[in-house]
């Protein structure tokens, strides 16, 4: 008999080394089996296949992974599963209501704010705290919430104006970044 049929199981049908439980996933339940040291980000992609989240450095430093963890930015790529269970977990893919973009996707659909997208999602989740948190967050509040979101193909510039935007669009107003960044700067004759 091989070593993976004879896994002890500690009486409650899970074998040691396993966890099962329920995780409360944007509003809804996922029964989940896990080995019991992996990470929120392997558990999110692995079991519950919601794959928005990014599995990007596994080192904490790029925040492609990022969630909410009741209401709270965490890097899931550090988080260890145990020890989120009972708790409230949104990703990226919580934000959209039906067919209905969140505004922070919308601006930066709008904007161009995303380029190849990878960082995207950690991006949005780390802006919706800050947005949850502060209506009318400035260039800076906004710089230093997402200052542990690395993006490779933007300047940022689109991102912060994307959020600002979007932190307008649910306040009602009726601001919008400049038209140049929809359409450039003209063209001198």
């Amino acid at each position: 008999m091989s070593a993976e049929k004879r896994q002890k199981s500690s009486g409650n049908g899970v074998p040691d080394g396993m966890t099962a439980s329920v995780l409360n996933v944007n509003g809804e339940a996922y029964p989940v089996v896990f080995p019991t040291h992996h990470t929120l980000l392997e558990v999110l992609r692995e079991e519950c296949n919601l794959t928005g989240t990014k599995h990007g450095c596994e080192l904490g430093e790029c925040g492609a992974c990022a969630v909410l963890v009741d209401g709270q930015p965490v890097l899931s790529c550090l988080q260890i599963t145990t020890d989120v269970i009972g708790k409230s977990i949104e990703t990226v893919e919580g934000l959209q209501v039906d067919n209905d973009l969140h505004p922070l996707q919308e601006a930066f659909a709008d904007l161009g704010a995303a380029q190849c997208g990878y960082c995207t999602p950690g991006i949005l989740m780390v802006a919706e705290a800050l947005l949850q948190q502060d209506a009318e967050p400035d260039d800076d509040q906004i710089t230093e919430a997402l200052s542990g979101n690395i993006c490779r193909c933007t300047g940022y510039k689109r991102i912060i104006e994307a959020v600002k935007w979007a932190a307008a669009k649910k306040r009602g107003d009726d601001w919008r970044p400049a038209d140049e960044l929809f359409s450039g700067h003209e063209i001198p004759q």
